[in-house]
């Protein structure tokens, strides 16, 4: 039997060194359910992750004790926690660097609170979290291919004798559109339609680095097939065999 919904506020860290930034925004953020911690420098971020894990982290890129797109990069690696960066670069090089570390949206100085709540919202689906009741995830998916086992759920993959690999948001996003279309070739655009929000600017170039990095977590040995293929001119394709099983 199915768990009746309870209504739990996403929590959201907003980590930002100008207080009249983050104030406001973490007063504008509460008004929308979220219960909102925030930091003023990469010190205090530490501190209230040590204490309380945070489903949204909403990183400033520049902080007085630590570069931005590092940080976002120890967020992934430490905790896979979802990361959206606030930059007042607008540059391609800068999106581009900050989705290959692992962020998960990028907002660019100034910027409408509501926009920020919408890729907030965004994120937290992807995760499979919304900002109203928390439902069953009874239904959560899971697959098996080429001797992997991926759970959407928690987002890892695992197979024998292999520690369990932590994938990011936008790398699980991405493997389990491959999964939904095995042996078939999807193009660059269709990648970007399939596992973008609709308000989230996401290039070619950036599908092609969060491939690669797919396809090294999916490499464990020369011996390994490769199982995600480029098609030079076409896209890429996940040459496997795919069943649905128990999450």
């Amino acid at each position: 039997m199915p768990f009746a919904a309870a209504t739990v506020a996403p929590r959201v860290l907003v980590v930002d060194d100008h207080r009249k930034i983050r104030e406001p925004l973490a007063t504008y953020l509460r008004r929308h359910t979220f219960e909102v911690r925030t930091a003023e420098d990469a010190a205090g971020m530490w501190q209230l992750l040590k204490r309380q894990a945070f489903d949204v982290v909403v990183l400033d890129v520049l902080l007085p004790d630590g570069d931005g797109f590092e940080l976002c990069n120890q967020l992934h690696r430490r905790s896979n926690t979802p990361v959206i960066l606030l930059t007042a670069r607008d540059s391609a090089a800068d999106r581009i660097r900050g989705l290959d570390l692992g962020a998960d949206d990028y907002v660019t100085k100034p910027f409408e609170p509501r926009e920020l709540v919408a890729r907030i919202n965004s994120v937290l689906r992807r995760q499979g979290r919304n900002a109203g009741p928390v439902a069953s995830t009874s239904g959560a998916r899971a697959y098996q291919f080429a001797g992997w086992h991926f759970s959407a759920a928690s987002a890892t993959l695992t197979r024998a004798d292999t520690p369990a690999i932590q994938l990011s948001t936008a790398e699980s996003r991405l493997l389990q559109v491959f999964l939904d279309h095995p042996n078939r070739l999807l193009p660059r655009e269709r990648l970007i339609d399939l596992t973008a929000a609709a308000d989230s600017d996401v290039s070619d170039r950036a599908i092609d680095r969060q491939v690669s990095r797919l396809r090294r977590k999916l490499a464990q040995d020369d011996a390994t097939p490769d199982l995600l293929r480029t098609i030079w001119g076409g896209g890429y394709l996940l040459a496997a065999e795919v069943s649905e099983c128990t999450p």
